[in-house]
């Protein structure tokens, strides 16, 4: 059943498929369906449906939800998802949005061992951005860490909001595990903040992508800054659950991620109104 959950007509809430892991990519939009999430973003990794434009557009079709945003292949358990050239993976990318009707490309920045694809990867996202519609946003990371010792995987810089790019992602988990100042950094965005991945986490070197309201990321404090400013993209509940015990621990969590986003979208939203 849908939840009762408070919306604002402005800003959709969308269920990350990567919420559902281990289960699938089809799960995700059967969970979505029937917690009344607004869509999915589809994260483009080894289960093959997710490569596969035509089945994506039937499991939409099929359940009612659209795909608002996807997510390119970035980790590193997809470099030879979509080719090994990382820029086919942005061109299929957009591509897989333009077909589905989705607005936003997530993009992480490239592993600094990615040397040719970083020295370009800013004028490179800017021309691709300037050839379609679709918003190309790049997703802040973190530092790699173990033990005392701290390794920067990501270039030109792990945090995209000290370079040029016409898009951002803001995601919650990534600012608690690199130890940053997430409003900071919601502030240095400023309107160039595209898209969010709303998760939680309490500063540990894993990202750990809890429930909303679960750890210490002013998740309320974003949603509410995001419904007060007119942010105009997508929020997207991209949590971890795989360590629910059942399918209906799993709805437990994405009910209640979906409950408190909305919850703090209206809550400012009714705040604003004369």
């Amino acid at each position: 059943m849908a939840q009762d959950s408070a919306r604002t007509p402005d800003v959709k809430v969308a269920l990350s498929t990567a919420s559902v892991y281990p289960e699938s990519t089809a799960t995700a939009f059967e969970i979505a369906a029937r917690l009344g999430y607004d869509g999915v973003e589809i994260m483009v990794w080894t289960d093959p449906v997710s490569q596969d434009i035509d089945a994506l557009r039937r499991l939409s079709d099929h359940h009612g939800v659209p795909v608002l945003a996807v997510h390119a292949p970035c980790l590193l358990i997809t470099q030879r998802v979509w080719s090994t050239d990382p820029w086919t993976k942005l061109q299929r990318a957009r591509s897989a949005a333009e077909r589905l009707g989705a607005s936003t490309v997530v993009v992480h920045p490239p592993f600094r061992w990615q040397r040719s694809y970083a020295r370009e990867f800013v004028r490179g996202i800017w021309r691709m951005a300037g050839e379609t519609d679709v918003r190309f946003a790049v997703e802040n990371m973190y530092p790699w860490r173990y033990r005392d010792r701290e390794m920067l995987a990501y270039a030109p810089n792990w945090d995209p909001s000290d370079d040029d790019y016409r898009h951002f992602t803001i995601d919650l988990s990534h600012t608690s595990t690199a130890r940053t100042d997430t409003l900071a950094m919601l502030d240095r965005m400023g309107d160039r903040l595209g898209h969010v991945h709303i998760a939680d986490g309490n500063g540990s070197n894993k990202d750990e992508h809890l429930v909303p309201g679960r750890g210490t990321q002013p998740c309320a404090e974003v949603l509410e800054r995001l419904a007060l400013n007119g942010f105009d993209g997508h929020v997207v509940v991209e949590v971890n659950t795989r360590r629910a015990m059942s399918a209906a621990e799993r709805e437990v969590d994405l009910a209640e991620a979906l409950a408190f986003t909305r919850l703090h979208l209206a809550a400012a939203a009714r705040t604003a109104e004369p």
